[in-house]
Parts: C-alpha cells; sequence; structure tokens
C-alpha cells in the first residue's frame, strides 16, 4: 500500500458573502443591534410606542 502524499500548503480560501456564514450572521446582528437602538430612542424621544408612532393604534 502506498500512502498519498500531504500537501505542504494549506489553500487559503475565501468564505463566500451569501448564505449563513459566520461574516453575515455577524453583520446582521449588528443590524439588529443598530436597529433595536433606534427604536428605543425614537419611543424616548416621541413618548409614544411603535404601534403608535406607526399610527396602527
Amino acid at each position: 500500500m502506498i500512502s498519498q502524499p500531504k500537501p505542504s500548503v494549506t489553500p487559503k480560501i475565501d468564505e463566500p458573502k451569501l448564505g449563513f456564514n459566520q461574516y453575515s450572521e455577524r453583520l446582521n446582528g449588528r443590524a439588529a443591534m443598530i436597529g433595536f437602538v433606534l427604536l428605543v430612542v425614537i419611543e424616548y424621544v416621541t413618548k409614544q410606542g411603535l404601534l403608535s408612532w406607526l399610527g396602527l393604534t
């Protein structure tokens, strides 16, 4: 049995920017945090809840 030689260098493969990967999950989390903070600021400034501010109640 002859064993296959192992490569000496591992190729650097870039992670894709689409789909479920670490980059997209981190970006989505940051966008959610910014959106939540903006929602709290809008509610504090207008003294109304989100549904009242949107005119749904």
